[in-house]
């Protein structure tokens, strides 16, 4: 059995030697969209064995097979030159006037893909290491899947992609307990690279799908929108991966649109999604929102807009910061829109170190369901293992830490761990969701350096907002 973990490490050691490929960011982006056109080929291969007269959207010279599949194929500057002016050319300006899918989602991972590679030669080496994978033999697809996982926790360190991974854990106990069901329509308005589609994938899959007709159902009803480049190549290609032949994937700003124009057409009975958090939205797109609930940090709009895009009954997983659970004005405002139309029954507290190193702040997964006020609470706080101080790259959490939490999901009690809160006492104080442990006594806590400079960096930041919120303020006057 080949080794495609090595597979992968001698691709992005051969990518290494290559001048024109900088850091992590840029060898995924490459090694993207190679794998993209190579499981697109392979995926036509297959649908040409089944589907008699079927014919790929690919022009016959753009298809892998017949530029990058022959090991003593083009080399060298002519393969350089075939990929810059021909291959990317050709299909950046694929015709999608036929409104085939397919044809529409390649030409937008091309339209926001580069080739970064210079050498020709160094392209062949890579091409040919790829070649060793058959992206239709199970196996290997099984293999692959593992280490796309891997690539994808190489995002975490690679710049600012890191917003773009959610821990396999999470969106894992997530799908788990809202159980997204064949027919119901599952959307991720903000889905990154596709980890809680693919989650949702599986888990429809293996309690409901039992041939083609339920397949293509499953295809038509899971919806994910992503407006960055990189991470919309990795989530198309991360579901055609998940045997979804035409993924249902916008490369589009979901906030970017009114949000009074979402009728009921568009809702959805399932939302699970991990909305960006500590970014400033595109300039302009609050004012997509009503006066009242205007603001410019996006998890707070994206929490507003899946309780739009929800149905009465709906149910939503969905992760947000600390920072979106306190706070007054138009926070306080979002929050009490929230409880009043949404029953939030559950919150699960998770350390702050779940999402390092890309974030260190606190993060919480929040349960609710559309159509009904919320009358309490219930809170569940995960620990950190024995022993752990934190998680890391290298200490991930892991799924079977959740199982207390799975235990006492269906039979609730009160215990170290859990606690419920009354909706009374959050209207007192501003519908604030920042509710600690009451079980557990204030430890003093001793920071590591590293903490310590996040706290500092955090509030620099908050002052620097505020000074600069005082002195528009005095401009005006």
């Amino acid at each position: 059995m080949k080794n495609i973990s090595n597979i992968i490490k001698t691709l992005q050691n051969i990518m290494r030697k290559d001048q024109g490929v900088s850091g992590d960011a840029q060898r995924i982006e490459q090694l993207g969209w190679m794998i993209t056109l190579k499981i697109i080929d392979d995926k036509d291969t297959e649908l040409e064995l089944i589907h008699d007269g079927y014919k790929s959207i690919i022009p016959t010279e753009l298809q892998w097979r017949n530029w990058a599949a022959n090991s003593e194929g083009m080399t060298g500057d002519t393969l350089k030159e075939f990929i810059d002016q021909r291959l990317f050319v050709g299909l950046k300006n694929l015709d999608v006037s036929s409104g085939n899918k397919r044809a529409l989602i390649i030409r937008e991972i091309f339209e926001g893909t580069n080739n970064y590679m210079k050498n020709g030669t160094i392209i062949r080496q890579v091409l040919n290491q790829l070649n060793q994978i058959d992206f239709n033999a199970s196996e290997d697809r099984h293999l692959f899947g593992d280490i796309y996982e891997s690539i994808l926790r190489d995002l975490q360190s690679a710049g600012n992609y890191g917003e773009f991974y959610t821990p396999r854990a999470i969106t894992e106990i997530m799908t788990d307990i809202i159980n997204p069901r064949l027919g119901e329509k599952v959307l991720d308005p903000a889905c990154g690279t596709g980890g809680f589609l693919t989650c949702a994938i599986e888990n429809i899959r293996k309690k409901d799908v039992k041939g083609i007709e339920d397949l293509k159902i499953l295809e038509e009803t899971i919806h994910g929108k992503e407006f960055k480049p990189l991470p919309f190549m990795l989530c198309v290609t991360n579901l055609i991966l998940h045997d979804i032949e035409v993924p249902n994937v916008d490369y589009t700003d979901s906030l970017n649109r009114e949000y009074t124009g979402i009728g009921k057409r568009e809702q959805v009975d399932v939302i699970l999604a991990n909305p960006p958090f500590g970014a400033s939205v595109t300039d302009g797109v609050e004012t997509n929102y009503p006066l009242n609930y205007r603001t410019t940090e996006s998890a707070d709009l994206f929490l507003l807009l899946m309780i739009r895009y929800l149905k009465d009954d709906g149910r939503a997983a969905i992760v947000l910061p600390d920072g979106s659970l306190t706070g007054d004005g138009v926070k306080s405002r979002i929050r009490q829109h929230f409880l009043e139309t949404c029953n939030l029954h559950t919150i699960v507290r998770l350390p702050n170190s779940v999402f390092q190193p890309y974030a260190s702040v606190a993060t919480n997964l929040l349960f609710f369901t559309k159509g009904k006020p919320t009358k309490e609470i219930w809170y569940w706080e995960h620990k950190l293992p024995d022993g752990y101080k934190a998680y890391s790259k290298n200490k991930p959490i892991q799924k079977n830490e959740f199982d207390n939490l799975r235990k006492w999901w269906n039979e609730r009690k009160e215990n170290d761990n859990a606690w419920k809160v009354p909706i009374s006492k959050l209207e007192e104080n501003g519908f604030n969701l920042d509710i600690k442990n009451p079980h557990v006594a204030e430890k003093e806590h001793t920071y590591s350096s590293t903490e310590l400079l996040s706290i500092l960096h955090d509030s620099f930041k908050k002052s620097d907002e505020l000074l600069s919120k005082l002195k528009m303020e005095l401009d005006n006057e």
